[in-house]
């Protein structure tokens, strides 16, 4: 492996006075001691919780016991390790020598030189006193043509210069138009091989930057995108910098759910890995080396999850990876039911694969104690989000047969104040942590349990899983063809609640089983009703014609330009990409000719 930092001298003036400080992380609140309070506490409950549930003069019938146990177990291994990895990430990445090689990513007098004191774009890039090149790919696949314009627009305006490439794998012809349009270079395969981690290798062997950005087509990146993560590359070691998702469309259940779902995990946990050198790429708005790439072999193609695929590729060769807390790019998160299902059943798949196929706890599998763990939580996850299947089944046990998960001493209150000092002690920390706790989060986790069990049976099979992208523009089915078991789940629950409020009112009193599972269909409910006001919106909104490429103001291509012809065996980096049309690399075009 190359030299560190360590072994490098850095002298030398800041190369430009214009230059801003690096921005503020956006998780502040794990250097708080109020965190470590809040945590403390919380791992407390959850022990006392735990101790509750296992405690043998408390066990109820085997059956709804059992179920119970096997919840609550994954849940408070999930949380407690979630809690260390949160305490973890108080520490702030940027050491001394970032801010120094950030302080001189520009060079003034280069920028003077070139009269390119207007055009940020095209100012060089210099990591270690040596200019550097960087690619930008966008990786396109079926997505609105607005949504691919918007973000190869952003790109193109990133500060730095970098080529900006459109990687088409939908073959648009449309698309192809678009990055003509813009000025932005346009690259299609013969096939989709290797979905979009097969795309992001195509590129590979045509453009020649050192460094390369993902950033899928609806997330728009921030101009200062490269000034932020490419000086975290002075140190020869480090693969890759992952920045956040976030997102820009929280307007319905879906959307907010999915959205709120990620917070806390790109806010605290994927910083806490940090410090156990465990964070992985989520696919987008990240900067890789090209040369740590090249050294696993390319981006991982064996797997629909090929980014933390190919993290956990990068870690075993020990290549070092970073998180930084900023948003640095927004996106959209899925609107829909359908877009969230696919969604949630790729991740879930990833997640799983690494569970059956690679786990991290195995001998063979060649990372430190912690990467181990950070890994095994990572391919567990999914786990959490079947448990609510488990517990749907316990008050109706109760309600119907009269098996109860504790024995009768125990009463429904002395459970619930248990129960609280669980559930409700993490929901302190969440507030206190992201300052709000959404109730969306709590019905999108609830609900999802038939994708990640259908996307367990997936990869326990070998099932081979088709390729989806979130947003994509293809026609629309009813929502209610992704929820057919929640719809199921729903009407068995609402007939349960009858029943057991009957039941009740004969007894004239009010049992945990009746109002747990009255919960659990409000919980459902209030899903089906969000599928039945997408389906709604669905039949009455009409579309407009979207333009055939949008130019957002930009001026239309020179004439001249058209006379360039549509293939180029190679980029020419010396050309701006605002000057002359955009090379295009179509393999159909290149063998039909």
């Amino acid at each position: 492996m190359a030299t560190t930092w360590k072994d490098k001298p850095y002298e030398g003036r800041r190369r430009s006075d214009a230059t801003p400080l690096a921005r503020k992380v956006e998780n502040s609140a794990a250097q708080s001691p109020t965190l470590l309070l809040f945590v403390v506490v919380a791992v407390l409950g959850v022990i006392t919780y735990t101790a509750f549930l296992l405690n043998p003069t408390n066990r109820g019938d085997w059956l709804p016991y059992s179920m119970v146990i096997a919840a609550e177990l994954v849940l408070v291994v999930q949380a407690l390790v979630s809690m260390w990895t949160i305490l973890s990430g108080g520490q702030d990445p940027r050491t001394f020598v970032f801010h120094h090689s950030q302080e001189r990513l520009f060079d003034a007098a280069a920028i003077a030189r070139d009269g390119a004191q207007g055009r940020p774009q095209d100012w060089p890039l210099f990591l270690g006193d040596r200019a550097v090149e960087v690619d930008v790919f966008i990786t396109a696949y079926g997505e609105p043509l607005d949504k691919i314009a918007r973000t190869a627009s952003a790109a193109l305006a990133i500060r730095g210069k970098h080529n900006t490439w459109i990687l088409d794998d939908g073959q648009s012809d449309a698309v192809k138009d678009l990055a003509g349009d813009l000025g932005v270079r346009y690259v299609r395969r013969l096939t989709n091989h290797g979905a979009k981690a097969g795309n992001i290798n195509h590129a590979l062997s045509i453009a020649n930057g050192e460094y390369f950005a993902i950033f899928d087509a609806d997330f728009v990146p921030s101009d200062d995108f490269l000034y932020e993560t490419l000086p975290f590359f002075i140190d020869d070691n480090v693969a890759f910098v992952q920045t956040p998702q976030s997102y820009g469309n929280m307007n319905n259940l879906v959307s907010r759910g999915a959205g709120f779902m990620q917070s806390v995990f790109y806010r605290y946990i994927q910083p806490g890995r940090n410090r156990f050198n465990a964070a992985f790429c989520v696919g987008t708005n990240v900067l890789f080396r090209r040369s740590a790439i090249e050294d696993v072999g390319g981006m991982c193609t064996d797997s629909k999850s090929e980014d933390v695929w190919t993290s956990l590729r990068l870690h075993e060769r020990g290549w070092v990876s970073i998180y930084i807390a900023l948003t640095l790019a927004v996106g959209d998160a899925p609107e829909t039911i359908e877009d969230y299902s696919k969604q949630q059943l790729r991740w879930a798949s990833g997640g799983f694969e690494i569970l059956l196929q690679r786990n991290p706890l195995s001998p063979r599998t060649k990372l430190t104690i912690d990467q181990r763990i950070q890994y095994f939580v990572t391919a567990t996850h999914y786990l959490v989000g079947i448990t609510p299947l488990l517990l749907i089944f316990v008050p109706p046990l109760e309600i119907y047969f009269d098996l109860r998960p504790v024995n009768l001493t125990v009463t429904w209150i002395t459970w619930l104040l248990f129960y609280l000092g669980f559930y409700g002690l993490q929901i302190l920390l969440a507030f206190h942590t992201m300052g709000s706790f959404r109730l969306e989060t709590l019905v999108m986790a609830a609900v999802s349990f038939p994708i990640y069990i259908r996307a367990f049976i997936n990869v326990f099979s070998g099932h081979e899983q088709q390729w989806h992208v979130t947003g994509s523009s293809g026609k629309r089915v009813s929502p209610f063809n992704f929820i057919v078991p929640q719809v199921l789940f729903f009407v068995f629950l609402l007939f349960t609640s009858l029943v057991g409020i009957v039941k009740d009112y004969g007894h004239e009193t009010l049992t945990l089983a009746t109002a747990w599972n009255v919960t659990n269909t409000i919980v459902l409910s209030v899903f089906i009703g969000a599928a039945f006001l997408e389906s709604h919106r669905a039949r009455v909104t009409v579309k407009p014609r979207p333009a055939l490429y949008p130019t957002f103001g930009r001026p239309p291509r020179p004439q001249a330009a058209t006379a360039l012809p549509a293939y180029y065996s190679a980029p020419t980096p010396q050309a701006s990409a605002r000057e002359f049309a955009t090379p295009v690399f179509d393999e159909a075009e290149r063998i039909s000719s």
